[in-house]
């Protein structure tokens, strides 16, 4: 086995190839959408509607789920060291 000093190894390509395109299909789609827009008979599909972010109210979830959580592993962590400190008492002193 010879020792390398100075090898870089060549870099992996990642070649893509579509299974099916069929252009003609695309291009009609395309002109048909901006004819009905055009026409005002607009047809929003879930994917073609715009993004409008709900990011505040997803914080506020996410805050209220986490003091949830919060609260519940306090109350856990009491009981499990309650029980932990009975049995180690009935164990010494019985």
């Amino acid at each position: 086995m010879a020792i390398r000093f100075l090898y870089t190894p060549k870099s992996k390509q990642f070649k893509l190839k579509p299974r099916y395109y069929n252009e003609q299909k695309e291009d009609l789609e395309n002109r048909v959408r901006s004819i009905k827009r055009k026409m005002g008979v607009d047809e929003l599909k879930d994917s073609d509607k715009p993004y409008v972010p709900n990011i505040k109210g997803q914080m506020r979830g996410y805050y209220k789920k986490n003091s949830e959580q919060k609260k519940q592993s306090t109350v856990r962590l009491i009981v499990i060291m309650v029980i932990l400190l009975t049995a180690t008492y009935f164990l010494l002193f019985f």
